[in-house]
């Protein structure tokens, strides 16, 4: 505690204050700030997660049904709120070589044009951050909405292709994600007389229901999925490195929260839900070999990686610790991933067309290797993606093998692993066929520190979660919350 205020509150503050500063300094200067504001929270949330702290802090107490806007951290908050930190750090270092390819590119005056990219994307990374510790849902839902405009007026400006049409498509599904979600929180307010998540004691059929349809789209899983390859493709990359990895992955961080207010509704329709997210990953698994643009692909990965945070949150305590561990591991990998399409498209001047590719490793060796970390956090080899999936199969025996014989339940672990083998394949096949075919005629370009020490940082800390005390840190303090929460529920 500072002053009375908890330290966690402050270091919150420092991304929300450079948001509004940051576009009066010098596209260098401004990165570094912004790569600085993102990076001192990172140190202190690890801290406190580590530690086993927690806080609550009050903003405004407004009369119900709205009630208390208050801030709060816990093991949850501090885990993903310590990836988004994390990934936006590394992306906005990435995003100086990259943005002035893209605004030279667009014939588009790089200095003017920094001040409003890092304006509008220090204000989507820190609306994300803000999000994870809003105890209010109408607090978290204001969060949500900025991180959606901000996030559609980049891909608008800065995107590929026809990009006004594709942010179009994208803000009109993903706001009609939040309307439904919103509808189900006034619901849940007009039932408690309030939406402080620590006042909330029951949440109805139709409320449930809103709002997990509404977190369906924003992931998103099957069918809804439609809009996700053209946002995720058409996306200046350092937006998709965000808008994959982080920002879709925050609809299971919204379903975790209410989950842990009144478990009933996915308790109760936990099988059609396994179903489906199974189906889900399936499908968009075996749809990632079908195709050649290279950041279209990972759109259906990230619909793949999606499916197992579904999968999780059915599956008692310990799969929502698998969700947990399920988010920061695809938010590493992922941003990664993304991170070298865009090196790709930026060293060899728009290249995308994964047929065109083949044999990069000999050219782009650094670029290549970073693509291999995320891969493996992807596949879930020799990093945090390892605990994801084992909490997940713990998740499916815990819940399963208390009433049932393993017999019962076998074919959910075998559906299971076949969802997990899908992403190894498409993982180390995508690699094979843009980095380790026969070696096709290209320059070896000059490549930008940038556009690959982000990547390798961010791999790198994959693998270090592996070991103590990160590891049993975060899998000890996540254990503790998720079955203190429980524990107290009716």
């Amino acid at each position: 505690m500072t002053g009375g205020i908890p330290v966690e509150v402050l270091v919150l503050l420092i991304p929300l204050i450079v948001t509004f500063i940051v576009p009066f300094f010098k596209p260098q200067k401004a990165t570094a700030i912004s790569f600085a504001s993102f990076i001192i929270p990172f140190f202190v949330l690890l801290y406190k997660l580590l530690i086993s702290a927690s806080f609550e802090f009050p903003l405004l107490d407004f009369p119900g049904p709205i009630g208390e806007f208050y801030l709060f951290g816990d093991a949850i908050s501090y885990a993903i709120g310590l990836t988004i930190c994390i990934v936006s750090a590394m992306v906005a270092a990435y995003s100086l070589s990259y943005m002035k390819h893209r605004f030279e590119e667009m014939e588009l005056e790089s200095e003017t044009e920094f001040k409003k990219f890092f304006f509008f994307y220090n204000f989507y990374a820190t609306s994300m951050l803000w999000l994870v510790f809003s105890g209010n849902l109408i607090l978290l839902y204001i969060f949500l909405e900025i991180a959606l405009i901000t996030s559609f007026l980049l891909i608008y400006m800065y995107g590929y292709g026809n990009r006004q049409w594709v942010a179009i498509l994208y803000f009109i599904w993903t706001n009609i994600a939040g309307v439904l979600a919103l509808v189900g929180f006034l619901m849940i307010a007009y039932d408690n007389s309030t939406l402080a998540l620590k006042g909330i004691t029951s949440i109805g059929f139709t409320a449930w229901l809103l709002i997990f349809l509404g977190m369906i789209i924003k992931l998103p899983g099957l069918g809804p999925h439609i809009w996700l390859p053209w946002a995720h493709a058409e996306a200046p990359t350092p937006v998709s490195a965000l808008l994959s990895p982080l920002t879709v992955g925050l609809a299971g961080y919204i379903l975790l929260r209410v989950y842990l207010v009144d478990p009933w509704f996915i308790d109760t329709y936990k099988i059609p839900i396994l179903i489906y997210a199974i189906i889900s990953s399936i499908y968009a698994g075996f749809s990632v070999f079908k195709q050649d643009d290279f950041k279209r692909l990972l759109a259906y990965s990230t619909v793949s990686q999606m499916g197992y945070v579904l999968i999780a949150i059915c599956l008692g305590p310990f799969g929502l610790i698998g969700v947990v561990i399920q988010y920061i591991s695809h938010a590493f990998g992922k941003s990664i991933l993304f991170m070298s399409a865009g090196s790709l498209i930026a060293v060899y001047h728009g290249l995308r067309d994964i047929g065109k590719m083949g044999g990069l490793h000999e050219y782009v060796p650094n670029i290549s290797n970073s693509a291999l970390m995320g891969f493996m956090t992807l596949g879930g080899v020799l990093t945090i993606g390892m605990f994801g999936e084992f909490f997940i199969l713990y998740g499916i025996v815990d819940t399963f093998g208390k009433d049932s014989t393993l017999i019962d339940y076998l074919w959910l672990i075998i559906a299971v692993i076949v969802v997990f083998i899908i992403s190894g394949l498409y993982s180390f096949y995508t690699l094979r066929r843009v980095f380790y075919r026969t070696p096709k005629e290209f320059e070896t370009p000059k490549v930008s520190k940038l556009l690959y020490v982000p990547m390798y940082i961010i791999g790198l800390i994959a693998i270090v979660f592996i070991f103590p005390p990160l590891a049993t840190g975060l899998v000890q303090n996540l254990i503790q919350n998720i079955t203190s929460i429980i524990g107290g529920l009716p």
